[in-house]
């Protein structure tokens, strides 16, 4: 079984800086890897992903302000967010999707970190 464990959330004033962390167990093959997030009332939306490669995509909100990068070793992604928004309140979920054969793969998702910014 896969798991992925997030790390970094917590509260932040506004124009701050957090940076999230998530790494994937086991002896796994990992294409792409992202993050999503979920506030109240609201559904969950795609932040940022990077391929295995290094191709990165953020959504609109977070452009210029917010960066993915990953350690392929390791199966790690990182999140590094600054001049952080009250509107970027949210739980942030990692993901990844593990290749286990040519035409079999599976979405994973972790525990969710929640990230409060407020004065």
């Amino acid at each position: 079984q896969v798991q992925l464990v997030e790390s970094g959330g917590g509260l932040v004033q506004p124009g701050g800086s957090l940076r999230l962390s998530c790494g994937a167990s086991g002896s796994i093959f990992v294409d792409a890897m992202g993050w999503y997030r979920q506030a109240p009332g609201k559904e969950r939306e795609m932040v940022a992903d990077i391929t295995r490669g290094g191709n990165t995509n953020y959504a609109e909100s977070v452009r210029g302000r917010f960066a993915i990068s990953r350690d392929v070793a390791k199966n790690a992604v990182h999140l590094q967010m600054n001049s952080l928004k009250p509107e970027d309140t949210a739980v942030y979920y990692c993901n990844a999707e593990v290749i286990y054969t040519s035409t079999r793969s599976r979405i994973y998702w972790g525990q969710g970190t929640q990230v409060t910014v407020s004065s």
